[in-house]
């Protein structure tokens, strides 16, 4: 019974990690403070990064990345005037920024979407329906992601096999240079030892002409 109550536990804490919640917080951009909705993701940020990208993209929105060493909304993602049904009726901006969840868990990701309408926070004329609806977006986001890190595993097998090709191709072309090299080296100590030897022959020759006393 005990086994079976720790099994359930820890059941309930994996399907709680596995499927996290989206929730609502504050995110600094445009050196304001913005009501966001927040969700954790126990994926990479690329892999929820690019998830997110292709999925907007796929709805006809490329976005606009804030960059610059000194720029504080550096990182955020802004899709401008994007119409998700799934979201609203409304076009909307979506500013959208994923990062590690912390700088010793780098494999896992927070994602930060603020929503503006004609330059102000959609969120404050929300009613709890708009806003679960967000939410339900962001939560939906995980196949998308699932399929997006698939792929990264994908790419990081790829290059792992063609770097293994790599250093096999390199020891093949050692091997080859080596075998080259040692079958050089037995044709000359065959020549070297057939001039010692008729080296030997000279010398024995030559003291064969000494005088007898």
């Amino acid at each position: 019974m005990r086994k079976l109550l720790l099994s359930l536990a820890a059941l309930c804490l994996f399907s709680t990690a596995a499927f996290s919640q989206a929730y609502e917080g504050i995110v600094e951009f445009d050196k304001k403070k913005q009501d966001a909705f927040l969700i954790d993701y126990s994926y990479s940020p690329e892999a929820v990064e690019n998830a997110i990208v292709k999925k907007m993209e796929m709805l006809g929105y490329k976005p606009k990345e804030e960059k610059g060493l000194f720029n504080k909304d550096r990182g955020f993602k802004v899709f401008k005037g994007a119409f998700v049904n799934e979201v609203s009726a409304d076009r909307l901006d979506y500013i959208i920024k994923v990062e590690s969840k912390s700088r010793k868990n780098k494999e896992e990701a927070v994602v930060s979407l603020i929503l503006l309408k004609d330059g102000v926070n959609a969120k404050s004329a929300f009613a709890a329906a708009d806003m679960e609806r967000v939410k339900d977006f962001l939560k939906n986001l995980r196949p998308n992601i699932e399929a997006a890190d698939l792929e990264i595993q994908i790419r990081n097998q790829e290059e792992a096999i063609a770097k293994a090709e790599k250093k096999l191709s390199g020891l093949k072309s050692d091997k080859a240079e080596l075998e080259k090299k040692l079958a050089n080296n037995v044709s000359e100590q065959e020549a070297t030892q057939k001039d010692i030897d008729n080296q030997r022959v000279a010398l024995e020759i030559l003291k064969g002409k000494r005088k007898k006393e």
